[in-house]
C-alpha cells in the first residue's frame, strides 16, 4: 500500500526533526567520550589519531542508546512545527481524525525503530569491538587480540588466552616460556584459571618440558599456581560487555555462561532491553503526540521540547535504575526491562485520552 500525502508530510517532518535532535545529542555524547579519553592521551601509542578514531567508533553505540529520547523530542518538534504552520489545523478541518494522525506518526516510529534495531544488531557490535581493541592496542602494545585469542607477554613468557569470562576467569590458557636464547623451554596448557591471593590458579594443567633438542617430558596436575605480573585489571579490557553484543550474540553467550556457572543477570538484562528497544521507541513516539494536540497554539515549541527532554531523561533514568535494582533484588530481567515501557505506555494512553476530550 502506497503511503498517502498525509503520511509523507508527517514522515518527512518527524524524520528531519529526529535526525536533527540525534545529531545534537550524539555531539554532546561524543564530547563527554572525548573528555574521558583525554586522560589516556599521550600514553604509549594513544595519540591524536587513535583518540579520534576511538571517539568516532563509539558513536553507533551512542545513537543506539539515545534513540528513544531522540524519537520523543524529534516527534514533538516535528509535529509542533506542523502545528505552528497551521498544517495540523488544516488536517483537522479537512476531517482527518486524531487517530489517523497518530497512526501516521507511529508508521514513522516503526521505520525508525527498525533502523535502530538493525544498527544494534549489525553495526554496534563491530564498532564497539574495534573501539575497545583499538584503544587497548594503542595503550599497551604487547596486548593483542586475534582470531586465535588474546596474546600477552609477561617477562619471557608469552600467554595465549582463549576467553575472558565476566568474573575475569580465563578459559583455554597456553603459556610459552622461553629462555634467554629465545628457545622454548616449557609449554603449559590449562583449561581454566582464576585469580586468588595475588596468583593465578590454573586448573587441569598439562605441562611439556623440553629437554635438549628433541626430548619432551610431560606431566599433568589438577591444579597449579602461576605467578605473573598479569592481573585481572590487565585482562578486563577484553572481557565481553553486554551492551556491545547483538541480540543473537547475547542469546548464545548467556547459554555459554550458564554452562560455565557464571552470573548471567547483566547479560539477560541487556538481552531483553535490546529486544524491547523497538517497542520503547514506538512508545516514545506515541507519548509525544498528546502534547501537540492539547491546545495546539498554546505553550510554544520550547515548552514542548522542554517537557520532552524531561520525560526522555525520566525514561532513561527509570530504565537504567530498574536494571540495577532488578539485579540487586532478584527482579526477573524481562520484568525490569518491560516495566518502564509499560508505565510510559499507560501514561501515553492517559494523555491521549485527555487530548481527545480537549482537556
Amino acid at each position: 500500500m502506497m503511503p498517502s500525502l498525509l503520511d509523507r508530510l508527517i514522515a518527512r517532518q518527524i524524520l528531519y526533526s529526529t535526525l536533527l535532535v540525534l545529531n545534537v545529542l550524539v555531539a554532546l555524547a561524543a564530547f563527554f567520550i572525548l573528555i574521558s579519553a583525554l586522560k589516556d592521551y599521550g600514553q604509549a601509542n594513544f595519540g591524536l589519531f587513535e583518540m579520534v578514531k576511538y571517539v568516532v567508533l563509539k558513536q553507533p553505540q551512542q545513537v543506539y542508546e539515545l534513540a528513544p529520547i531522540g524519537a520523543l523530542i524529534g516527534t514533538i518538534m516535528g509535529l509542533s512545527t506542523l502545528a505552528l504552520n497551521s498544517e495540523l489545523t488544516a488536517m483537522r478541518a479537512a476531517g482527518v481524525s486524531v487517530t489517523r494522525i497518530v497512526l501516521a506518526t507511529l508508521k514513522v516510529g516503526l521505520l525508525f525503530a527498525l533502523v535502530i534495531l538493525l544498527l544494534g544488531e549489525y553495526v554496534v557490535p563491530v564498532s564497539e569491538n574495534m573501539a575497545q581493541t583499538g584503544r587497548a592496542s594503542a595503550l599497551e602494545t604487547p596486548l593483542q587480540k586475534k582470531s586465535s585469542g588474546i596474546w600477552l607477554r609477561s617477562g619471557t613468557t608469552f600467554v595465549n588466552i582463549g576467553e575472558v569470562l565476566p568474573d575475569f576467569s580465563l578459559l583455554q590458557m597456553n603459556l610459552y616460556d622461553f629462555d634467554h636464547r629465545s628457545r622454548l623451554r616449557i609449554q603449559t596448557s590449562a583449561q581454566r584459571a582464576h585469580y586468588e591471593g595475588g596468583v593465578w590458579r590454573l586448573q587441569n594443567v598439562s605441562e611439556s618440558l623440553i629437554v635438549g633438542n628433541e626430548a619432551v617430558q610431560t606431566r599433568r596436575v589438577p591444579e597449579e599456581d602461576w605467578h605473573s605480573a598479569i592481573t585481572p585489571d590487565v585482562v578486563s579490557v577484553f572481557a565481553i560487555r553486554p551492551g556491545s553484543l547483538s541480540i543473537q550474540q547475547l542469546h548464545y553467550y548467556i547459554g555459554h555462561l550458564q554452562q560455565n556457572n557464571q552470573d548471567t543477570r547483566s547479560f539477560q538484562l541487556a538481552f531483553w532491553q535490546k529486544c524491547f528497544m523497538p517497542l520503547a521507541i514506538l512508545i516514545m513516539v506515541l507519548l509525544a503526540t498528546p502534547f501537540v494536540f492539547r491546545q495546539i497554539r498554546s505553550g510554544g515549541l520550547s515548552q514542548r521540547v522542554f517537557i520532552g527532554i524531561m520525560l526522555g531523561l525520566m525514561f532513561m533514568i527509570i530504565h537504567k535504575s530498574l536494571g540495577y535494582f532488578g539485579a540487586l533484588y532478584a527482579l526477573p530481567p524481562v520484568a525490569a526491562s518491560l516495566l518502564p515501557i509499560v508505565a510510559f505506555f499507560a501514561l501515553a494512553l492517559f494523555l491521549l485520552r485527555r487530548a481527545a476530550r480537549g482537556q
